[in-house]
């Protein structure tokens, strides 16, 4: 059997979308399949490393890696309404603000959840040079805007259900932002595969990540017990709001306009200079 080591996140969707796989209940087609589920910048970290056959990254880590992977057409988290939110501990603030702190002046502290999330290139998209970045876990950043040890926080996943549970303010939400901007679907993350997999493996996987997907749709409530395994601290509620938010037919199928997006969403790396314009493209398998 041909081992695939795969790495999906903790989050929701990913757990449910990859349900199937994890309690196989969709055939694995002849492979091995050793899965890990981790915070979703320390896949991106792992791929940087080399690990990993087939993982979940962000697209911002993915074109940076452009030349080691290719993009899968299922299991992307993409869409209209799905951007990272832009939260402050106070309300009426921003980021170009000075903040005094020890009775002197200092720039904005602002949490990001990763150096190579989508989230952090979103935020220098439309921040540029306001405030001081400091990468963190995505789940410290609502605690840390709350304990008033940060100013600012870019937060992802759960965060856009439960800002307002921690009495903490909406500065902006970034995919909205990004939509203005691009008229796109914003373009999270997605299932990337290494060069060295041979197409016909790849082709193997991408059918049993669809098989997987579809099985959850199918069977929604069946799905409950292993997103709540990795997300005990979320109530069902949450994680379906989660997954009907994330989980979408670019889910199932990243489709022209999904690939249109990452074309899109290269093009102002490279204008952020947060990739070079030579760079090889993302190309999706």
């Amino acid at each position: 059997m041909t081992r695939i080591h795969l790495g999906i996140s903790t989050c929701p969707n990913d757990t449910f979308a990859f349900h199937g796989i994890l309690t196989k209940q969709v055939p694995l087609r002849g492979l091995d399949i050793h899965i890990e589920l981790l915070d979703v910048e320390t896949l991106n970290q792992r791929l940087f490393v080399g690990d990993f056959d087939v993982a979940k990254a962000s697209f911002h880590a993915a074109l940076l890696l452009a030349n080691e992977l290719k993009v899968l057409p299922v299991g992307s988290a993409l869409g209209f309404g799905v951007g990272p939110l832009l939260l402050a501990a106070k309300t009426g603030t921003h980021p170009r603000d000075p903040v005094e702190m020890s009775h002197r002046s200092r720039p904005a502290w602002v949490l990001c959840p990763g150096k190579y999330t989508t989230a952090t290139l979103l935020y220098k998209l439309f921040h540029p040079g306001e405030g001081q970045l400091q990468q963190t876990v995505f789940s410290d950043i609502m605690p840390a805007l709350k304990t008033a040890v940060a100013d600012f926080g870019v937060c992802i996943h759960e965060g856009r259900f439960t800002w307002r549970d921690q009495n903490l303010f909406l500065v902006e939400d970034l995919g909205e932002s990004w939509e203005a901007k691009t008229s796109t679907p914003l373009p999270l993350g997605g299932i990337v595969a290494r060069h060295r997999l041979e197409s016909e493996c790849i082709e193997t996987v991408k059918t049993i990540i669809k098989d997987s997907i579809i099985y959850a749709l199918e069977h929604r409530d069946d799905t409950l017990e292993t997103m709540r395994q990795y997300a005990q601290e979320l109530t069902d509620d949450v994680m379906f709001k989660h997954v009907d938010l994330y989980v979408n037919d670019w889910t199932v199928d990243l489709g022209d306009q999904g690939r249109a997006a990452l074309v899109v969403l290269r093009r102002h790396a490279v204008s952020l200079g947060m990739l070079p314009g030579s760079a090889c493209p993302l190309r999706v398998f």
